[in-house]
């Protein structure tokens, strides 16, 4: 059976699947990132997984690939660059190193871009050509198809959607040190940061008044707004109030058909995909109004991180 592996490196879980042509995953894990701070240490954890994953499949594998997602990847390079929830920091000629314990063909590419790529082969965006794919979680990453096009950049940076200014310079810091970006409001991460700040401003009645800021999880926050916490639910009126006005502004760019929410903070449902559309059509140029779709991955059956990363290297065999 042909198959690609698809590896989703994140902030908190590194992601390995065995991907077939139509996305599905036959056989998949994770571990946790942080536990390898040594960087050869990683990339030994990642070929020793892959093995154990062909080994207990169901029948016999021909790898044709790997595809890797990762936050800031160059494409061009094959390297990570300054990732601020990762470990390693400066170059790192991730592709490079893993090739030689790897002998198979490999791609790397921003872990938003590469859920992009996913989307239109795999998800709700097939047929497609114009789409933005804005992943959710520890951080905010943004993955832009044009004309039928991943959009990836002069040096394969393109999408760093989550660093862009939206306060002036007078705002929460990102990992990159930008200040007021929508990375830092805008992901699980800035939900979390956002019940803190609905506790200082208002004197409602919650659960989350007696929990520690390390102890604050995202479902726990949608649970307590199902349950009528005003200030979960102020909490995700706010962040749908900031993605809302963002994704009407990145709308102007390159005029998508939809843009596509995936991550974590998905997961909390209407909570953040009502406020968000409600307020993005309201900030709309009047020429766009009514024109732009607000949807749900395709991919969540089939691992999106893992299968956007296969889809690297699935695109060359369609």
């Amino acid at each position: 059976m042909d198959i690609v592996v698809g590896i989703d490196i994140g902030g908190t879980k590194t992601k390995i699947g065995l991907v077939t042509q139509d996305g599905n995953s036959v056989t998949q894990t994770y571990f946790r990132t942080k536990e390898y701070p040594d960087l050869d240490d990683f990339l030994n954890k990642i070929t020793t997984t892959i093995e154990e994953l062909k080994q207990h499949a169901s029948q016999k594998i021909n790898v044709l690939g790997v595809g890797i997602g990762a936050p800031n990847a160059s494409s061009r390079r094959g390297t990570i660059e300054n990732a601020p929830n990762l470990l390693w920091k400066g170059s790192v000629p991730l592709v490079q190193k893993l090739k030689e314990r790897i002998k198979s063909p490999m791609k790397m590419m921003n872990d938003a871009s590469a859920a992009a790529l996913g989307e239109m082969l795999f998800g709700n965006a097939k047929g497609m050509k114009d789409f933005i794919v804005v992943t959710l979680g520890t951080g905010f990453g943004g993955g832009i198809v044009a004309n039928g096009q991943l959009i990836d950049g002069f040096d394969g940076f393109a999408g760093e959607l989550g660093h862009i200014d939206l306060t002036l310079g007078d705002g929460r810091l990102t990992g990159l040190g930008v200040r007021g970006g929508l990375e830092a409001y805008v992901s699980a991460t800035g939900l979390k940061r956002t019940i803190l700040y609905m506790l200082c401003k208002y004197m409602d009645e919650s659960r989350f008044r007696n929990i520690a800021y390390t102890d604050l999880h995202g479902e726990d926050i949608t649970k307590a707004a199902e349950e009528g916490d005003p200030i979960a639910i102020k909490a995700f009126e706010y962040t749908g109030k900031i993605l809302g006005f963002a994704l009407a502004n990145f709308t102007a760019f390159t005029q998508p058909e939809a843009f596509f929410l995936m991550g974590g903070l998905t997961s909390s449902g209407k909570w953040i995909f009502e406020p968000t559309q409600k307020y993005m059509e309201e900030n709309l140029l009047e020429v766009y109004k009514g024109k732009v779709k607000l949807l749900p991955s395709g991919m969540v059956g089939k691992s999106a991180a893992i299968s956007g990363a296969a889809a690297l290297i699935w695109s060359d065999h369609t």
